[in-house]
């Protein structure tokens, strides 16, 4: 074990006890990857990592970031952590981020204006080189002020106006789950489309709106209901749905836990999900197809989402310009959904 009153490790020790100049070890240690093995021959720059290594040595982020003029520091805003599929691409965030040698820092908005705007103020404070925000609005006027303030982001799931994205394709995916129920022969359908301001429900809703459409079937304005992307406001909606006398005979949530909701609402009615009616959600998290009538949803790459938004944010930090990127998603049919009854 080191000996807590031994001297810190510095560079100007390591480079003494090599016979080095500082510049070299400091290069060498605290460069970028490529430009270490540039900065010496092969056998010093082993030599430098090897002796460092036996000895302990810590750079020091603060100092590093001085010289650089980086902090090697990202910040992620999110609604909300304890939100699965949010976990899940944070999670690829930070696994993309460690594998690049930068630390991330994560803070939830719970889609709140305010919190949102203090929360990345608390992180721009910290002098984060740049931020990923999963909590982007369609009519984001804040996220257009800080483009405008040179302020480097780049949105993740959700997507604003024109700035950097990485998201699932969620209009293709709205017209996968329409394909899906409308060839089980469900013409009377509705939506539960999550809140009206992010653009992951409104646009799974205009795909699978708009698949209906393009075959002659109006969803009526009444079917499409706007709730919060959790279980409580999934089960609301679907017992409005199901209280009237002329109820849909399928169900597409934007969102699984909404989904979810749905399915006790359905249990409360004394409904069957898959015979009496079918259930549907979006995202395909580890839990869909462990529930007792396993879901129907749509899957979509969660860590990968996260993995390319950071490698999205880092080249835009150095200096290249990005297009937003859309991942395709895949249906993943279960018993939650099975053809539309004709009996009584």
């Amino acid at each position: 074990m080191a000996d807590p009153k031994a001297r810190p490790v510095t560079l100007r020790s390591i480079a003494d006890q090599l016979g080095l100049h500082v510049s070299t070890v400091s290069r060498v240690l605290n460069g970028p990857s490529e430009g270490g093995a540039r900065a010496a021959s092969g056998d010093t720059a082993e030599r430098i990592r090897r002796l460092a290594a036996e000895l302990g040595y810590q750079p020091d982020p603060h100092g590093s970031g001085l010289r650089t003029g980086r902090s090697r520091l990202v910040g992620v805003l999110v609604p909300r952590l304890s939100d699965l599929v949010l976990s899940t691409i944070y999670e690829g965030i930070d696994e993309a981020a460690g594998e690049r040698g930068l630390t991330t820092i994560a803070a939830n908005s719970l889609d709140d204006d305010e919190t949102r705007r203090t929360r990345t103020k608390m992180l721009l404070a910290r002098r984060v080189d740049g931020l990923i925000f999963g909590d982007a609005r369609l009519d984001d006027a804040f996220l257009d002020r800080l483009a405008t303030d040179g302020v480097r982001f780049v949105l993740v799931n959700r997507r604003a106006g024109n700035h950097p994205s990485v998201t699932p394709d969620d209009r293709l995916g709205g017209r996968l789950a329409a394909e899906h129920l409308l060839g089980l022969g469900h013409t009377d359908v509705a939506v539960i489309a999550g809140p009206p301001f992010a653009s992951t429900g409104a646009d799974r809703t205009a795909g699978f709106v708009g698949h209906y459409r393009e075959h002659g079937i109006r969803v009526p304005d009444d079917r499409v209901l706007h709730s919060p992307f959790d279980t409580s406001g999934g089960r609301a909606v679907a017992d409005r749905l199901l209280r009237s006398p002329n109820r849909p005979t399928a169900i597409f949530a934007v969102n699984d836990f909404a989904a979810i909701g749905a399915l006790g609402a359905a249990r409360d009615h004394g409904l069957h999900v898959g015979t009496d009616i079918a259930i549907m959600g979006y995202n395909d998290t580890p839990l869909a197809a462990e529930l007792p009538i396993p879901l129907t949803s749509v899957a979509v790459p969660m860590r990968e989402i996260g993995r390319r938004a950071l490698e999205l944010l880092t080249r835009l930090l150095a200096g290249e310009n990005v297009d937003s990127e859309r991942l395709r998603p895949v249906l993943a049919p279960r018993a939650s959904t099975g053809p539309r009854r004709t009996g009584p």
